[in-house]
């Protein structure tokens, strides 16, 4: 897709905040951006002037939204992808937003033709794996949440970073109304729910995410990993906390600002 002058500006604010870690200011591009595919335009113009990825897609994602009509999309850098126990301290975070989730991996390739057909229950039986996650939220804008919508999904969804467990195999008839979650950040009391993901279960955004890879001819290799929205809600730390994330049954990831 090519880009309009004001969403050229758009990618050229994105990269400057990247490269200088300073937020960029939103405010006088509050409407460049007019429909989600100018937001993912923007997303892979981002990528590609900052090297994250070459020709072939990201092999990293967030997906989720509150309906699946409204599930958003973005590709995630792979230099803030780390495995628990993750010390963050290195990366140049600021509003340190937790979301806690679980992450599915693809256990064979996937193709436009292939992922026009699948319905959850298909795509779920091509997922090998899953994992608990954190997303860390950040935003490369200077009003982040308050920024505009399109601006939010221009920078990655506001995305930070990623953290992940431990593989483990997957298992179909898990009930995912019933799953338990507690987050502890630094000295706060924990936070605990149970059956909250915004979807009811995360393999609900797979046929969404596979089918947007895929629409203008890639093919998502396997092994690819996808985040699959937040069952706490957003939730703040503060630089130098440690933050534990457990999912009964499922595992823990650690990290630490």
């Amino acid at each position: 897709m090519n880009l309009t002058p004001i969403a050229a500006e758009v990618v050229a604010a994105l990269c400057a905040a990247h490269r200088t870690r300073q937020p960029a200011d939103n405010r006088r591009l509050a409407q460049a951006l007019s429909s989600l595919d100018e937001g993912y335009a923007v997303q892979h113009a981002v990528g590609r002037q900052l090297g994250w990825w070459g020709e072939a897609p990201a092999q990293t994602w967030k997906s989720g939204g509150g309906t699946l009509d409204t599930i958003t999309h973005a590709p995630l850098p792979p230099a803030g992808v780390r495995q628990s126990p993750a010390d963050l301290g290195d990366l140049p975070l600021h509003s340190l937003g937790i979301e806690a989730e679980v992450a599915l991996r693809l256990g064979v390739a996937v193709d436009a033709a292939r992922a026009a057909a699948l319905d959850e229950a298909a795509a779920a039986a091509l997922v090998d794996a899953m994992a608990v996650s954190v997303e860390v939220v950040d935003s490369r804008w200077r009003d982040g949440p308050q920024a505009a919508p399109l601006l939010r999904l221009a920078d990655g969804q506001s995305h930070g970073a990623l953290v992940l467990g431990t593989w483990r195999p997957v298992e179909p008839a898990r009930d995912w109304a019933a799953q338990h979650c507690r987050v502890q950040i630094g000295a706060a009391a924990p936070f605990e729910c149970r059956g909250s993901h915004p979807l009811g279960r995360p393999t609900a955004v797979l046929p969404a995410w596979l089918r947007h890879v895929t629409r203008e001819g890639a093919v998502l290799p396997a092994g690819s990993v996808v985040t699959t929205g937040s069952w706490v809600g957003l939730l703040h730390a503060q630089a130098g906390d440690a933050v534990t994330v457990a999912f009964d049954g499922l595992g823990e990831v650690a990290l630490r600002f």
